[in-house]
């Protein structure tokens, strides 16, 4: 496993820091890898993102789905106005 040292924090992000990490009962280092987990995507997040993303352009091409027996919104005002 990979060892990163981070030099020059500003005292106040490293405050920010040390209480998220204390308010989530961890190590100041456990914090930091949490944070990384959370905001940096891995290769395979990014592939998980793509194939995803790929998923919902197929889900738009798709022709939307009739409303059943229902009129549609426009036939409805037609019917309305010609009361």
């Amino acid at each position: 496993m990979a060892t990163l040292y981070v030099e020059n924090i500003p005292d106040d992000l490293y405050a920010a820091l040390r209480k998220q990490a204390k308010k989530d009962r961890q190590s100041i280092s456990a914090e930091v890898i949490a944070l990384l987990a959370q905001f940096v995507p891995t290769e395979a997040e990014l592939k998980r993102r793509q194939r995803v993303l790929r998923q919902m352009r197929q889900i738009r091409k798709q022709r939307p789905l009739k409303s059943g027996p229902f009129p549609s919104t426009e036939e409805m005002i037609r019917e309305d106005r010609e009361r």
